[in-house]
C-alpha cells in the first residue's frame, strides 16, 4: 500500500464485477457509521470511477492513489474534525435518499434508456441519422428529462469522434445527467474515450430506474 495512504480500515473491492464494489462501499458506509475513514482497493478504471462517484454522494473527500493496477481510494468523512459525540448521530443516506433530496425540486423525472448506438433495427447508416435527430430533439421535453442513460453498444455514443458527441454535450449542458455503463466502455474498450457523461453501474441504472416517473426505451 502507498505510504501516502492511511486510514482505520480497508474495504478489499479487487476482481468484483459491475455494481459489486458500489454494493459493498454503500454497505461498508451502512453498517460501520462509527468509521470515519476507510480505504477501497479496486483494480480497474470502471469501479474507480463508480466507487469515487458513490462516495461523493455520500458526502467524503477522497484521496486517490495508484499503485502498479491497484487504486487505492482512501475516503474521509466531511467535517471529521468535530467531537465524535456530535458525530454520533449522523446518518449516512442512502443512495435513493440522495437522490430523492436532489430531486424535490423536479415535477416529472423522465429517464432516456439507450441501448445501442441506432435507433431502431435495419440500416445502420439510417439508424445513425435517426438517433442523432432523436438526441437533437430531447431538449423538448425541457425539464422533465432528467437523465440518459447508456447501455451495450450506447456507450460508443460518447466516445470521441463520434457525431453524438456534441448533441450530449448540449443536452449535459442543459442539466440533463447522462450515465454511460462502465462494463460496457471496457468490453468495447473505449472508456479512456468517453468525451461525456459519468461512467456509472448496474446499481446506479436500477436506482434510477426506480426513482423514474417516465422511461424512454430505444
Amino acid at each position: 500500500m502507498p505510504q501516502n495512504i492511511e486510514s482505520s480500515a480497508i474495504l478489499d473491492c479487487q476482481n468484483l464485477n459491475c455494481p459489486e464494489p458500489v454494493i459493498q462501499c454503500k454497505k461498508f458506509c451502512q453498517n460501520n457509521k462509527d468509521i470515519l475513514c476507510f480505504t477501497v482497493l479496486v483494480n480497474n478504471a470502471a469501479s474507480k470511477e463508480n466507487v469515487t462517484r458513490f462516495l461523493k454522494t455520500q458526502n467524503y473527500d477522497l484521496k486517490i492513489t495508484i499503485e502498479n493496477t491497484t487504486w487505492y481510494i482512501q475516503a474521509c468523512k466531511k467535517g471529521q474534525e468535530q467531537p465524535k459525540s456530535n458525530q454520533a448521530n449522523t446518518d449516512i443516506l442512502t443512495e435513493n435518499q440522495a437522490e430523492k433530496k436532489h430531486l424535490d425540486f423536479i415535477r416529472e423525472k423522465t429517464v432516456v434508456l439507450l441501448s445501442s448506438e441506432f435507433f431502431g433495427s435495419g440500416d445502420e447508416i439510417l439508424g445513425s441519422k435517426l438517433m442523432l435527430n432523436f438526441l437533437n430533439t430531447l431538449p423538448e421535453l425541457k425539464d422533465e428529462l432528467w437523465r440518459i442513460i447508456m447501455l451495450n453498444s450506447a456507450v460508443k455514443l460518447s466516445s470521441k469522434n463520434h457525431q453524438a458527441v456534441g448533441a450530449l454535450k448540449k443536452l449535459e449542458d442543459f442539466g440533463v445527467e447522462i450515465l454511460v455503463c462502465g462494463t460496457c466502455l471496457e468490453f468495447y474498450n473505449i472508456l479512456k474515450d468517453k468525451q461525456v457523461g459519468e461512467t456509472t453501474n448496474m446499481l446506479d441504472v436500477v436506482t434510477s430506474l426506480q426513482l423514474a416517473d417516465k422511461l424512454i426505451q430505444i
